[in-house]
């Protein structure tokens, strides 16, 4: 008789399982049941996967466990697939970046997904400036001490300079090609395999400036070993405040449209479902105004920047057609 009533009662269960998954609210409570993936299209220990991690400990009471998966290869194009290829259940979502969503389109051939049609956009997470440094015994040498100081030099000495980059296709190779054709310049591209050999490039004097990332050039600015001339965004930095943006000293030497930066965001898989879209959003968003993250990022000299899904994507979309012909130009492809 008990053995029946608890068969009796086993059954029940499960039909007002079956009876609740047919309610609208249903998934969002399933959902936050079971861990959410979060890949990271990047080696661990980097910005992205630093980031990823305060937010994935920082959702975890709204969204329950989100496990940060490091998925790195192929210039960032494997973990990003893998996020477009997962189903559209907000299990599965990725830290894209510029390179994944917006570079890399027009260096590969051949990429496996589309940037825009194959994601949702959830929310841009941060921007990370990027500087524009010379090697300081250098720049003391040849009297450079602006921006304007270089223009002028490198306009009279065309293809005397060189700059360092990670490697062809990189983001300092494409800031300096947009720097260059912007304002007229010949200035040659060293290209090293890695952001940081390009750096002790450009410390040892093989090269005289580089398009550098802020957190990783900032103590060798305080150290005085590199002059910091400006930073490459649209807006200054707030670990540098004094430090003016290419566009503001260049406006009068043809770079007043000059934006560079290196940002990163969440996309899901195309057709999430609004309510899903919703609530991710709604978390993530939060987490970027906690303290304990704000004060992450900014060791990282990362900024945050949230935004709306509909503005993400346009965000995209917008810097998707910008870096197209820069990459053009510059000649780099990935085959």
């Amino acid at each position: 008789m008990t053995r029946q009533l608890i068969s009796v009662a086993s059954r029940r269960r499960l039909l007002c399982t079956a009876a609740l998954a047919l309610l609208p609210g249903w998934t969002a409570a399933q959902t936050a049941a079971r861990p959410i993936r979060l890949i990271v299209p990047y080696p661990p220990g980097g910005p992205l996967d630093v980031v990823a991690r305060l937010l994935a400990n920082a959702v975890k009471d709204s969204l329950g466990p989100v496990l940060v998966d490091n998925k790195p290869g192929a210039g960032g194009n494997l973990g990003a697939d893998l996020a477009a290829k997962a189903p559209p259940d907000g299990q599965t979502i990725v830290m894209g970046a510029v390179a994944t969503h917006a570079i890399n389109p027009w260096l590969f051939s051949k990429l496996p997904y589309d940037p825009v049609r194959d994601f949702t956009p959830i929310t841009r997470v941060a921007m990370v400036p990027n500087v524009l440094v010379m090697n300081a015994a250098t720049a003391e040498r040849l009297k450079i001490a602006s921006l304007a100081d270089l223009v002028a030099h490198a306009k009279r000495h065309p293809g005397q300079l060189n700059y360092g980059s990670g490697g062809n296709g990189s983001a300092g190779h494409l800031a300096g090609e947009m720097f260059k054709t912007q304002a007229g310049l010949f200035v040659v591209h060293i290209p090293y395999a890695g952001g940081n050999p390009a750096q002790l490039g450009l410390l040892s004097g093989q090269v005289d400036l580089n398009f550098d990332n802020l957190a990783s050039a900032a103590a060798n600015i305080q150290a005085g070993k590199l002059k910091a001339l400006a930073v490459t965004t649209a807006a200054r930095a707030a670990a540098m405040p004094d430090l003016p943006t290419i566009a503001e000293a260049g406006r009068s030497l043809g770079l007043a449209q000059f934006d560079v930066g290196t940002w990163f965001g969440l996309f899901g898989p195309a057709g999430l479902a609004p309510e899903v879209l919703a609530r991710l959003h709604k978390a993530f968003s939060a987490a970027l105004a906690a303290p304990e993250v704000k004060a992450g990022m900014a060791r990282l000299m990362a900024e945050p920047a949230p935004t709306t899904p509909a503005q993400f994507g346009a965000f995209v979309k917008a810097e998707l057609a910008k870096y197209g012909p820069v990459v053009k130009a510059s000649g780099a492809k990935v085959d």
